[in-house]
């Protein structure tokens, strides 16, 4: 199993496959630099997935983008969709009222 798939096991791979279709188009609105993660970028990407459920994340540092995406999923409780490069592809539906509709 990948990193994409243990970090979206809840989802299936027409549901993957639908938000990466998303997403090809959506601009980075997450950087994640030479200092890596901490609590101040968890919570940027946690408010960002509550206002886009869909966001993508551009990484600095290619050696540690293993640790990086499980460190933000775990953090914010979203799903890995996309890998791809130093682009991740993050996905938490909103809690009250989600605009995302995934296929079953």
């Amino acid at each position: 199993m990948g990193l994409v798939e243990e970090l979206s096991s809840e989802m299936t791979g027409d549901q993957r496959r639908y938000l990466r279709g998303l997403g090809h188009d959506l601009n980075a609105l997450v950087l994640v630099g030479q200092k890596g993660v901490s609590d101040g970028l968890i919570e940027n990407l946690h408010q960002q997935l509550l206002a886009h459920e869909l966001v993508k994340v551009k990484v600095h540092d290619p050696d540690a983008i293993e640790e990086i995406a499980r460190a933000l999923a775990t953090g914010t409780k979203s799903a890995l969709v996309q890998w791809i490069g130093k682009t991740l592809l993050y996905y938490r539906a909103h809690p009250d009222k989600p605009t995302i509709k995934l296929p079953r």
